[in-house]
């Protein structure tokens, strides 16, 4: 199918496109990747009047390393974070996770900002968002707000921004000291949308106990969720099988999923618990196979 007529705008700066935006008084949407909406406008689930495409703004195509985060411009390309030797260093989870996204088409086309934006529960950002703790920076003309993760998500595919906001950063703070990560999802195919997600970060003291740890999951629901009650079974403790079992089994604490075509609520508590299991034995090294 071909998407209904619109409108079609292609600001070539920033204040121009907040400008399109203020203007049109949320009768517009943002076209960046294109991954998402342009599905949704084919199969008239979407219905903009007004389509502003940001792909000319180079200004918000970046990573960069600011104090003690990493800083991602909206436009910078999933291929761009998978493939970059900085997000590697400074934020190892973000750059595992992003080799999950969709296929290389995707990766090539799809931007971090239009995947947050878009929010969708199985998406792989949302979850490394909630275990690392991000922060979103919109911009208006009325000027710019930060965002801290859990206000940001509202729902399924909805989020904290105003219709006449852009989404034109995202903050992930920095692993301190010595960190271990990992990323796993269970998708029926590789590239697919995850039927549930598991992202993983774990800091040592000197004596390799966990000083802290963050696990964050995606598909278990609306929005992305942050095991808490797991990563206080594991802090304070040397990460063996049994602790890990432990935090993996509590994982599915306050966990409300819902049933789909795709899996049942049951299902995906089940999958979440192996899924924490799989993801903290790779990072602690208890565990050598790796994903297929």
């Amino acid at each position: 199918m071909k998407p209904p007529p619109f409108e079609y705008y292609a600001p070539r700066s920033l204040d121009e496109a907040l400008g399109l935006l203020d203007r049109f008084a949320g009768d517009a949407r943002i076209l960046a990747g294109g991954q998402s909406l342009v599905p949704l406008m084919n199969m008239r689930l979407a219905r903009p009047q007004r389509i502003v495409d940001i792909n000319r703004l180079a200004e918000l195509d970046y990573i960069r390393i600011n104090d003690d985060c990493l800083s991602i411009g909206a436009l910078t390309r999933h291929r761009a974070i998978e493939q970059s030797q900085t997000v590697l260093t400074a934020c190892p989870l973000l750059s595992k996770a992003a080799g999950f996204v969709g296929h290389p088409q995707v990766r090539s086309r799809g931007t971090i900002g239009g995947s947050l934006a878009h929010a969708d529960p199985a998406a792989e950002y949302p979850a490394v968002a909630a275990a690392l703790d991000a922060e979103i920076k919109l911009r208006s003309v009325r000027g710019d707000r930060i965002v801290a993760w859990r206000q940001f998500f509202v729902g399924d595919y909805t989020t904290e921004a105003a219709p006449d906001e852009i989404l034109v950063e995202v903050r992930f703070p920095r692993p301190r000291g010595s960190t271990a990560c990992e990323f796993v999802e269970l998708s029926r195919r590789r590239g697919d949308f995850a039927l549930v997600e598991a992202a993983v970060q774990i800091e040592f003291d000197e004596s390799k106990k966990c000083s802290r740890a963050a696990i964050g999951l995606g598909g278990v629901g609306g929005m992305p969720f942050r095991a808490s009650l797991s990563e206080e079974i594991l802090r304070g403790k040397l990460p063996g099988k049994a602790i890990i079992q432990e935090a993996a089994s509590a994982a599915t604490e306050n966990l409300d999923p819902v049933s789909d075509v795709h899996a049942s609520a049951a299902y995906r508590k089940q999958m979440v618990s192996l899924l924490v299991s799989r993801a903290l034995e790779r990072a602690t090294g208890l565990h050598s196979v790796k994903e297929a």
